[in-house]
């Protein structure tokens, strides 16, 4: 298993990252993203997992619920 942390400069950035992560991984973003037109159209068909920041107990939540079906799947 391994995290791969990226800090995009601008939305072009994520298509590159489509390119590098492996099979089966589980990309997880921030809930803004989903607003930013296309590409947050993008994100969602592609089935990008969004947190909300700001509220912590939430994205806590999403992140638990994912962990345990990513070991429930077995998947990165």
């Amino acid at each position: 298993p391994f995290v791969i942390v990226c800090n995009h400069q601008a939305s072009l950035d994520l298509l590159g990252m489509v390119e590098v992560l492996p099979e089966r991984c589980v990309p997880i973003a921030k809930r803004e993203l989903l607003y930013l037109g296309t590409v947050g159209w993008a994100c969602w068909l592609s089935g990008i997992i969004f947190i909300h920041r700001r509220r912590r107990d939430a994205a806590i939540e999403v992140i638990s619920r994912t962990a345990s079906t990513m070991r429930s799947e077995n998947v990165r």
